[in-house]
């Protein structure tokens, strides 16, 4: 008789806790893992919109590039919103992930920042020096932004992965300090010139001083646009439709411009 109280009794407890999960269509939380800036200062602005079609947009902010994909995979997030395709595109191949891209939204140009000179014409003085990104992707970026001011010439068909070991001609004699991207801002004290990520370089609130940077029309913006992420199959996911219809917005292209130009750009339609 106790046995079959006692068994009674889980079956009410299962019963009860089945009962009380939710299922994922009452879920109406949409959890996006995102860098600081701009990518969660932009998701913050939809917060009332998401709202208006029902649903609570919480932002997970991420300081690193790993733990946003390995938590969309793993189903702690919903989306994420802090890299471009490429990465992407690696990152699945290393790590055996399936994540897909659903929405560029915004693209941070490489920009050049002063360091101890203050204007382009220091560029041509003679024997500038430059401070880059060492990573390959972001290194070529920065030869590419200063082979389009026609101070430098690449060797043809080396520009998509180019070092400065593939400039053949550099008639200013510039020179180059290869430096960690997270790094270039704590040494414009120490060089000429340095070429900075936009996000990096509004974190470290010296965008207004940029002298100039990569344009919305150049190769880099079009392969390296900044988007949203889902996990495969999630692709036409209420919360990811959701998600898409209040960023890909006239709201957010002005957003974007009013409040970062010209260190990010709207690459929306």
């Amino acid at each position: 008789m106790k046995k079959t109280i006692v068994i009674s009794l889980l079956v009410l407890l299962s019963i009860s806790l089945i009962g009380c999960t939710p299922s994922a269509s009452d879920d109406k939380t949409i959890r996006v893992g995102a860098s600081p800036t701009p990518h969660a200062q932009i998701l913050e602005t939809v917060k009332e919109d998401l709202a208006a079609l029902g649903y609570t947009l919480e932002v997970v902010e991420f300081t690193d590039y790993i733990l946003p994909n390995t938590a969309l995979d793993a189903g702690d997030l919903d989306a994420n919103y802090f890299q471009h395709r490429p990465y992407l595109t690696k990152f699945n191949s290393e790590n055996g992930t399936k994540l897909s891209f659903v929405l560029g939204i915004h693209f941070e140009p490489l920009g050049l920042y002063p360091g101890k000179e203050s204007t382009l014409e220091g560029l041509k003085k003679g024997g500038a020096s430059i401070a880059i990104p060492n990573d390959p992707t972001n290194e070529a970026r920065a030869l590419r932004l200063l082979a389009d001011l026609e101070l430098i010439t690449i060797a043809s068909g080396k520009e998509e992965l180019a070092t400065p070991l593939d400039i053949v001609d550099n008639p200013y004699s510039l020179s180059f300090v290869e430096v960690e991207s997270a790094l270039l801002t704590t040494l414009l004290q120490d060089v000429d010139f340095a070429i900075i990520n936009g996000n990096y370089a509004l974190s470290a609130n010296i965008a207004p001083s940029v002298l100039t940077t990569e344009s919305k029309e150049s190769l880099s913006a079009q392969t390296f646009a900044n988007g949203l992420v889902v996990k495969e199959g999630k692709e036409n996911d209420p919360k990811t439709l959701a998600l898409i219809q209040v960023l890909n917005s006239a709201k957010i292209k002005s957003f974007i411009l009013d409040s970062y130009h010209p260190t990010v750009l709207s690459v929306l339609d």
